[in-house]
């Protein structure tokens, strides 16, 4: 909108720039068309001028609409080249946080690469070091160093025997142990224990492929295990978040209820201040009723007896006795409806003292 202002106040500005040179060249036209055209003919197109003024206005104003119009689609474009750039902006955030869990992946990869070469390493020179994160559990390379250094020397004390049984026979028996037997027992003792050799080695191997593969059960379990934690804290926030705003929605309801409570207090008061005056001022109307109907049987009773004299100074002591009357009650009560009371005695006051009047004319008739 600042462009379409700036840009509106710009053409504006040429317009008025360009309206003296307008003008004068309008005049210029007139007068050579007053040179050079009849009269008859210029009274003739003098009806075209306003025409001709409204269509440059028009044609103004259509080129105004078309660089607004301009400008309006440079704005949309804009505001959709942002909304394309916000989308790569996530898109690249995106692209940043897999690469660096790929990085991540890849230097467990190489991390585990090194421990299997490692590994494949110590079975070719007969050293096995193995690094484990599990549960403390059986040290396997000690295991197998033990089993190795056993049949090691089970080995050794076989081939001792051989040859001391071969020694022993020579000895006692050399005619009857030839050199051939020797050599077939021996060659036979030497392929069993090569054979539990290859035996033992590839239980090994079977028991380092297990213990590969626990490692790698157990890298996942503890990867899906973070996983697992960030949900959690995520849902835990999730949770606090939860608990505040409806604790927040909890403490405006209950501030609601207070004032509502207030407010019912407050009716509730005022109704019975409204009871309180309505019960005064049925009393007051009750005893002004009977102040009148005594009054009117006083009248009927002794009217032929009353001059017109006593029947006003009788009518000024009624007013009297009820203007005390009011006064009395107002002072007693001290009631906040005391303005309400007062307009209310004063037409039952005006009232009694008519009806006192009325009756003293009609006595002095």
């Amino acid at each position: 909108m600042q462009d379409l202002n700036a840009c509106l106040a710009s053409y504006l500005a040429k317009v008025q720039a360009l309206e003296e040179p307008n003008t004068h060249l309008e005049n210029k036209i007139w007068e050579w068309y007053d040179r050079r055209v009849p009269r008859t003919f210029q009274k003739d197109c003098s009806c075209y001028y306003d025409t001709i003024v409204n269509l440059t206005v028009d044609n103004s104003k259509t080129l105004l609409d078309i660089d607004n119009a301009r400008l309006a689609l440079d704005d949309f474009r804009m505001n959709g080249l942002h909304s394309v750039l916000d989308d790569l902006t996530m898109q690249k955030s995106d692209l940043e946080m897999q690469y660096e869990s790929l990085q991540e992946d890849l230097k467990t990869l190489k991390k585990n690469h090194e421990e299997e070469m490692c590994q494949l390493t110590g079975q070719s020179t007969g050293d096995v070091s193995v690094e484990r994160n599990a549960a403390p559990g059986k040290d396997l390379t000690k295991v197998l160093n033990d089993m190795r250094q056993e049949y090691k020397q089970l080995s050794a004390k076989n081939c001792k025997d051989v040859e001391l049984q071969y020694e022993t026979q020579n000895l006692a028996h050399c005619s009857l142990w030839p050199n051939l037997v020797l050599t077939e027992l021996l060659g036979l003792r030497m392929s069993q224990i090569e054979q539990e050799v290859t035996n033992r080695s590839q239980e090994m191997e079977f028991n380092n492929k297990e213990e590969t593969q626990h490692r790698h059960s157990i890298q996942e379990l503890e990867m899906e295990l973070q996983s697992q934690l960030s949900t959690k804290s995520a849902l835990e926030k999730s949770l606090e978040d939860t608990k505040s705003r409806y604790c927040g929605q909890l403490q405006q309801i209950q501030e609601q209820i207070n004032n509502l409570e207030a407010q019912l207090t407050e009716i509730q008061a005022e109704i019975e201040c409204q009871n309180q005056e309505y019960c005064l001022l049925l009393n007051i109307k009750t005893w002004l009723e009977q102040e009148i109907e005594n009054y009117h049987s006083l009248l009927e009773g002794g009217q032929e007896d009353l001059n017109p004299v006593e029947l006003d100074k009788l009518a000024l002591e009624v007013a009297k006795e009820v203007d005390l009357k009011v006064e009395m009650e107002a002072v007693m009560e001290e009631d906040p409806g005391e303005e309400v009371e007062g307009v209310m005695e004063e037409e039952v006051e005006a009232a009694m003292v008519e009806e006192v009047e009325v009756a003293v004319v009609d006595g002095g008739h």
